[in-house]
């Protein structure tokens, strides 16, 4: 029990490789496809349940571990990179904008687990939750729009998505270099 908050992180890898599964598959009917998007935006919406939840449960009940610091920020990110390339493989987003998105999360969490290594947690700043709640907007609109999607009946919010897509990518570089900033004299010092 005490170690429930890790096993909710571990829970998002295991749900986003289910969730690519049912993003990924091709049926011949579209609403067999329909009820592959319907899973796979319910499966996302669970897993980030379980990023909040953890994290809460973590400083309030179980306490904080460098188990946890390190794999629940990699959770997200997994999370929401493997959307995003799905949205990419569907069509659905332009590969630049989802290319932007993970390379700063990649970028941040080497800043991260640097700054660990000097003893340094760095939290995550306004611009980051921002940055966060913007991509799963733009995931969840994006999942809608693939569950509607129709030719018959195109969905008002495609370009919205697309849009708020863009925003996503733009704020997720800001953020990145923010952090960045915030943290350039730690970075660049000296080893003794």
């Amino acid at each position: 029990m005490k170690q429930l908050p890790n096993h909710l992180t571990m829970s998002r890898f295991w749900m986003t490789a289910i969730m690519m599964v049912c993003l990924s598959i091709q049926f011949e009917s579209q609403a067999n496809q329909t009820i592959a998007y319907i899973a796979a935006l319910a499966i996302f919406i669970m897993a980030s349940i379980t990023d909040a939840l953890d994290g809460y449960l973590a400083r309030n009940f179980f306490g904080v571990t460098s188990f946890g610091k390190l794999m629940d920020p990699l959770a997200d990110k997994v999370l929401v990179s493997a959307a995003f390339i799905g949205f990419v493989e569907q069509g659905s987003i332009t590969a630049w904008m989802v290319v932007l998105i993970i390379a700063r999360e990649f970028m941040v969490t080497g800043m991260r687990l640097l700054m660990i290594e000097k003893g340094i947690v760095m939290p995550a700043g306004p611009w980051g939750k921002i940055k966060t709640t913007v991509q799963m907007l733009a995931i969840c609109l994006y999942f809608f729009g693939l569950i509607w999607e129709s030719p018959y009946l195109p969905m008002p919010g495609t370009a919205f998505a697309w849009w708020l897509g863009l925003g996503a990518a733009v704020l997720t570089a800001w953020s990145g270099v923010v952090y960045f900033w915030q943290q350039r004299h730690t970075i660049w010092e000296k080893e003794d």
